[in-house]
Parts: structure tokens; C-alpha cells; sequence
């Protein structure tokens, strides 16, 4: 049937729509046609298409448009007594056509139905395009999938009696959505571990995290004390003449946004405070703050980011704290104006801020000078970061050479940084492009204080890094081994291990690294809470 009488409105659940050049067939549901106009015999008896030439007008021109099988999927299901869903029924990676699909039936008689057009010939691949097209759809998906598997009506050997002739089409299957289910599963075994018993009917013991003990009494100093007392200049002047190699501890912010989603609370962090403060105070810095954690503190955490900074500050009074800064972005994911970058700097430094890395992914230079200016003006450590990509010791790759570093390492000098860090984002340092690198570097700046910063992606985190120090590095980044590795840092105990005995000496105590390392993962981790 191509046309329905003019004095007939309709509204309709459910319909399935062919248009194919050369035939103009729509094959209804009946049951879903309501007649307006009192014709109730308007699709009562069956009907053959007409032949292209005796068409009117207006269906040649929908047909001129319309070059293509298509199915229209509306939003409700099959079965009696549902109403139509208001959302538009878009399943994954299959657009549907903006307008109405069809010049009889208007598009405001249905809004919840939207046309879908395949770009395939009739036959096997187009009966397979709707197929998927209808496969997540909480709609009237069954019938749908009989119909477009019915030969007869894949080769439009059809008329108005299609439905009535064939029963089974009703005989409708649950639709498995097998795909969406296992995808469903996987994430659930991610987040909450195996669903599967285990082999034994034991039950797991329970895990109570142990907090290890500290002494009474106020922690030892720190370069905390010697910030406060000398400020940022007398503090990297001590930086660079410290003998031995300093190490900044990443697992308070950077390794658990790496390993865990930046999911740490502030609860837990507080516990093992008082413990960094006693044990670790010969670190260079803490990193605690910036980067995701302010975004991930309230949004995830329904928590104070001021909040956990203050906090931390009372407990861990003697060492450094440090943030990474995006330049012009701050801690967020646009750029702001400049005033609201200076006023956040200058509120950080108020709640127990030291140290601000400010880098920029593309290392633009404008970006990076307004974030160094806005923490030089608080008052903080002013830390300018360069992101490191390629790799130096290879000849052939010259876009970021050698040269490219050295040169916006000038820049950021001109510029007052205190602190000059190489930023290795993506875990690329090797340990020769880290030595010629990091050589170069401490060449032109004798007196600049450099920081490594890595991540272990590759597994060469610990070799990059002890290659820094030997080539002159004053800082490197690492966690606590058992927040280390993979796309953390590079494992604390390790480098601790690796030094001792030589003149990169930490001064850290391997024991109490493993005391640390026993805590975090059995509690940073959700275990036992």
C-alpha cells in the first residue's frame, strides 16, 4: 500500500517501513492503526503496490530521498498496553535519520520514532545493518527481528496481509544482549573482585591494617625548616648542596591517581602521617595535592581538597609539600582567567602549600609563565616542569631533540624558576636518553636544582632513574613499593636499596620503607576498611 486516504489520521506504536527503488512497500501491524475518520476498512483488504508511474508526486519526490531499506524503530515495545518511551531509541555506533520516514504519516504524529536509513542494498547485508541496528533496543526489538529475517519480506514479496500471514512473527525471543552483560560483568569484577567461589569453603580472614608506632614528641626537621627560614631561594641553594640524592614521595597524590583513580581519602592518608613526618623527613617534598585529586575530592570523595591540605599539614609539619599545577588550567580542565589562578595559588600557600610544579602538556610557554608567576607571587617554590616526549638518544627523531629541551630550559630560567624538573609523563626516559639528557642540563645549569619526575610504565623506572642521579639530578620521584610500579612510579625501596653504600646515599632506613609499604596496601586500597 503506498497512500491512505486523505481523510484518515493515524497514530501508531509500532511499524516497520521498506522503501526500496522500483517498490514502495510499508508493511503495518494492524493492530497498531487507529482510524480517525470512522474509515475502519482502510487497510482492511490487501492491497499491491502500485507501479512507479501511476505514484503521486509527493511519494516519487520521498522516494527520490529516501535510497535505501529503512526500518523505523519506535520507542515502545511490542506487546499491548506499553506506552511509548520519551527518549529516542539511538543504539550504539547506528545514527538515525533527522525527519520523519515517510510523506503519508506525519513525524509529530509519533515524536518518540525516528527513521533509520540503511546505506546498504537490499539482501543479506542490509537484513544484517538492522539486525544490529535493533539488537539494544528497549523496544518493540523481537518483532523487529522476526520481520527482518523473514525471507518473504526481505525480497519484497509482500503485501498488506504480511502480518496476518505470517503468525510467527509474534512468537518473540527474549533478547540476550549478551554483549552488554559481559561487558557488564567485566567491570563488576574490576571494581569488586572475582564473583566466583573460591576453591576452599574457608572464608578470608580479615585484614586490620597495621598503623606502625612513632615516638612522642615533635618529628625531626626538615627542609620544611629550612623553607620557612631561608624561603625558596635559600631553600634550592640547600637542595643543591645537599650531598646524597633526594627523593620526593609521590604516594600520597600521584601513585594512587595512577593506580587507584586518585580514590585515597583523607581518613586514610591522616593515619600514616605521623609516621612520614617521624621516619621520612629527610624527603625533598610530599606530593599531596593538585593535579586530579581537587576534582576527584569532591566529585567522588564528597570531600574538603582544603580540607585534607590543612589536615595534613598539622601532622606532617617538617616536610615539603607539593602540588602540580596546570599552568593557566590550575587543578581543573579549561583555562581561567588570570586572577583566579593567582588568588588559588595564593589560597594553597595559606592552607600548608610549598611547592608548586607548574607544567604545561604542550610545554606553551605562555601557559607555564602565568602558572610559574602566580606561585612565585604566593610566595611557594616555584617548580617549572618540562614535559619530556621522544627520545633524546635516538638521532633520527629530532623534533623534541636534545637542543629543543635546552632551549625552553633557558626560557624557564629567564623566567625565575627556583626548581628546574624534567617532567617524563609517559614513562620514556630510558637510562642513556636519561644520561645525556639530565647532562646536558646540569652543563649549562651548575647551579640550578634538578628534579626527575617517571613513571613506570615500561619497567625501566629505577635504571632511568638512578642514571639521573649519576648524571648530576638532585631530586627523583618515587612511591612506596607497593604503591610502585606499572604506571605508578618507580619503587622507593629500590632506589633507597640501589643507593645506599654509594655516594647517592638516601638516608632512608630500607625498614622503614617496608613498614610504610605493608600499610598502604592493605588500607589505601579499601582493604580492611
Amino acid at each position: 500500500m503506498h497512500e491512505v486516504p486523505a481523510g484518515v489520521g493515524m497514530e501508531r506504536t509500532g511499524a516497520e517501513h521498506d522503501k526500496m527503488e522500483g517498490s514502495g512497500l510499508r508493511c503495518h501491524d494492524e493492530r497498531d492503526w487507529r482510524d480517525h475518520a470512522g474509515r475502519t476498512d482502510a487497510l482492511a483488504a490487501p492491497r499491491r503496490v502500485l507501479p512507479p508511474a501511476a505514484r503521486p508526486r509527493r511519494y516519487c519526490l520521498v522516494q527520490s530521498l529516501l535510497r535505501g531499506p529503512q526500518c523505523q524503530l519506535p520507542n515502545c515495545p511490542t506487546a499491548p498496553c506499553v506506552r511509548p518511551g520519551p527518549s529516542a531509541p539511538v543504539p550504539r555506533g547506528v545514527a538515525l535519520f533527522p525527519g520523519p520516514g515517510t510523506g503519508a504519516v506525519h513525524f509529530h504524529y509519533l515524536p518518540v520514532e525516528r527513521p533509520l536509513i540503511s546505506p546498504l542494498p537490499k539482501g543479506p547485508c542490509c537484513r544484517a545493518f538492522g539486525l544490529r541496528a535493533a539488537s539494544r533496543l528497549r523496544t518493540n526489538i523481537p518483532f523487529l527481528q522476526n520481520v527482518l529475517t523473514n525471507d518473504q519480506f526481505l525480497y519484497s514479496t509482500v503485501d498488506t496481509q504480511f502480518i496476518d500471514e505470517n503468525p510467527d512473527l509474534f512468537n518473540l525471543k527474549p533478547v540476550q544482549n549478551r554483549a552488554q552483560k559481559l561487558l557488564n560483568y567485566l567491570g563488576h569484577v574490576m571494581v569488586n573482585g572475582p564473583l566466583t567461589p573460591i576453591p576452599v569453603k574457608a572464608k578470608p580472614s580479615s585484614v586490620d591494617p597495621v598503623i606502625p608506632t612513632v615516638p612522642l614528641g615533635q618529628p625531626p626537621m626538615g627542609f620544611r625548616d629550612v623553607l620557612v627560614r631561608e624561603g625558596p631561594e635559600g631553600f634550592a641553594k640547600a637542595v643543591r648542596a645537599h650531598q646524597g640524592l633526594l627523593l620526593m614521595d609521590t604516594t600520597f597524590r600521584d601513585a594512587h591517581q595512577s593506580l587507584l583513580a586518585t580514590r585515597v581519602r583523607t581518613h586514610d592518608l591522616k593515619k600514616i602521617s605521623p609516621f612520614v613526618a617521624h621516619n621520612f623527613s629527610n624527603l625533598y617534598s610530599l606530593e599531596n595535592w593538585g593535579g586530579a585529586t581537587f576534582d576527584v575530592a569532591m566529585r567522588f570523595l564528597w570531600e574538603c581538597p582544603w580540607r585534607r591540605l590543612q589536615e595534613l599539614r598539622k601532622l606532617i609539619p617538617n616536610v615539603p609539600f607539593q602540588m602540580l599545577l596546570r599552568g593557566a588550567n590550575a587543578v581543573g580542565y579549561t583555562n581561567y582567567p588570570d586572577n583566579v589562578v593567582f588568588r588559588f595559588c595564593e589560597v594553597a600557600k595559606e592552607n600548608g602549600m610549598d611547592i608548586f610544579r607548574v607544567f604545561d602538556s604542550l610545554n606553551y610557554l605562555p601557559n607555564m609563565l602565568l602558572g610559574m608567576e602566580a606561585a612565585g607571587s604566593a610566595g611557594g617554590v616555584v617548580e617549572a616542569a618540562i614535559s619530556y616526549t621522544g627520545d633524546v638518544s635516538d638521532p633520527m627523531r629530532q623534533k623534541y631533540s636534545l637542543e629543543y629541551y635546552l632551549k625552553l630550559a633557558d626560557e624557564l630560567m629567564k623566567a625565575g624558576t627556583h626548581i628546574l624538573a624534567i617532567k617524563d609523563m609517559a614513562g620514556l626516559l630510558k637510562p642513556e636518553s636519561s644520561r645525556q639528557l639530565i647532562g646536558a642540563l646540569r652543563e649549562r645549569f651548575p647551579e640550578m636544582p634538578l628534579h626527575v619526575h617517571t613513571h613506570d610504565t615500561a619497567g625501566v623506572g629505577v635504571a632511568a632513574m638512578l642514571a639521573c642521579a649519576e648524571a648530576g639530578a638532585d631530586v627523583v620521584d618515587v612511591a612506596v613499593d607497593s604503591m610502585a610500579g606499572m604506571t605508578s612510579q618507580p619503587s622507593m625501596g629500590a632506589v633507597v636499596a640501589c643507593a645506599k653504600g654509594t655516594q647517592l646515599h638516601t638516608g632512608i632506613s630500607l625498614e622503614k620503607v617496608f613498614d610504610y609499604s605493608e600499610y598502604c596496601p592493605r588500607h589505601l586500597s579499601g582493604e580492611g576498611v
